[in-house]
């Protein structure tokens, strides 16, 4: 019986694909197995040597100790895709309240509750060219970031009628196949800048993200640019934004993520966070978690981790290993010699690397015995060893 702890509310769509023949989920449990959470601020002495993953149901894994973590060998896993909808219908809407005075308009109306029904219309028809726009259509929209949001949001935008550019210098093969032919693909951050008309982010919050868009960055945009960030907070100097907004150089800021410097800025329209707030967008990310996780535990399978190499294999026998070891030469060397070494025959193998990590999934011939898994751990190099 593996216990699951779980942090936060998690969708009952997640938690019911835990078989309860098998698995015991609840918020506190005495030796959890693996650990199921959203937003919680996870730290690593918060978790007992019992843990072997992590799932995050959304695709952040910012509150979550990764490094801590990879060094005891337990695997964290997110749900890139998962919300990808969710945030690209909110932007579509952030793109159209930054190019209409929608928002401020609507206020408008709000302060009008002391007005008769016959001076009502006129009152709106004299007003209304306080809150006239541009339309999206023909504008040119940069994206940084081409993965499962950027390419959702690129194809979007064409079917607007937008000019669609794109940045991604690390854009894998499946985002590319996504991407409609007609998005142009820029050498650089810089081409982008120069060129859009609007700007929308899709990286990763991690130490080459951070600040991007600063001061330097927004003196290389065209003037009167509308930018949105729905991807994390850090990625933008919030003070230099503040600026570019105040001097007229950014004509509107969208986010997700409001910071005390913009509260109460008339060109910034900040969110409370709502990206992936939808049902059906907390019922994928739950499902997609709960999936991942019970593959791991289960079959010792790796798909969509943060730390650990994406690894996996179909049942070759009933007697699996998994190993996670340094990435150091000779350890893969070692555990086969000492299998070989007991009698066992390796039915099949998986040799995956990621960074300083290594991970291995070895079926054989005959059962698995504590001896093998003792021997195994004790080995150079290797970190958690595993029967399935």
């Amino acid at each position: 019986m593996f216990q699951i702890c779980t942090y936060n509310a998690i969708s009952p769509a997640g938690l019911a694909r835990f078989d309860t023949r098998y698995f015991q989920v609840a918020t506190q449990v005495a030796n959890p197995s693996g650990v199921l959470l959203r937003s919680h601020k996870l730290q690593s002495t918060d978790l007992s040597d019992s843990v072997m993953a992590v799932a995050r149901a959304g695709a952040g894994t910012n509150n979550i100790p990764t490094e801590a973590l990879t060094e005891r060998g337990v695997v964290v896993f997110n749900t890139p895709g998962a919300n990808a909808n969710a945030v690209k219908e909110l932007i579509c809407a952030g793109l159209m309240l930054a190019s209409r005075d929608i928002f401020y308009g609507m206020s408008f109306v709000q302060t009008l509750g002391h007005e008769r029904s016959e001076t009502l219309g006129p009152l709106l028809e004299a007003e209304k060219k306080k809150f006239a726009g541009n339309e999206v259509y023909g504008k040119t929209l940069g994206i940084v970031g081409l993965g499962a949001i950027g390419s959702l949001v690129a194809n979007m935008a064409l079917d607007l009628g937008m000019r669609v550019v794109g940045f991604d210098p690390a854009i894998s093969v499946e985002a590319a196949w996504r991407l409609s032919s007609r998005v142009e693909k820029m050498p650089n951050l810089d081409a982008l800048l120069r060129q859009s008309d609007f700007i929308t982010l899709h990286v990763p919050a991690i130490d080459a993200t951070k600040d991007m868009i600063n001061s330097e960055s927004i003196s290389r945009m065209k003037p009167g640019m509308k930018l949105l960030n729905f991807a994390r907070e850090e990625i933008v100097n919030s003070k230099d934004v503040a600026q570019a907004l105040n001097d007229g150089t950014m004509k509107r800021y969208v986010t997700d993520f409001p910071v005390p410097e913009l509260i109460g800025n008339p060109k910034a329209i900040l969110m409370p966070h709502i990206g992936a707030s939808t049902t059906e967008a907390e019922d994928n990310c739950a499902v997609m978690a709960a999936d991942q996780l019970i593959d791991f535990l289960e079959n010792g399978n790796i798909k969509n981790s943060t730390n650990f190499p994406n690894t996996s294999m179909p049942r070759g026998s009933d007697y699996r290993i998994t190993v996670a070891n340094q990435n150091v030469p000779n350890v893969l060397g070692s555990i086969l010699a000492l299998i070989a070494g007991i009698g066992a025959n390796v039915v099949d193998l998986v040799n995956q690397s990621r960074g300083e990590i290594a991970y291995n999934i070895i079926d054989i011939d005959q059962p698995v015995t504590p001896d093998i898994l003792r021997d195994l751990g004790g080995l150079e190099g290797v970190v958690t060893v595993r029967s399935l």
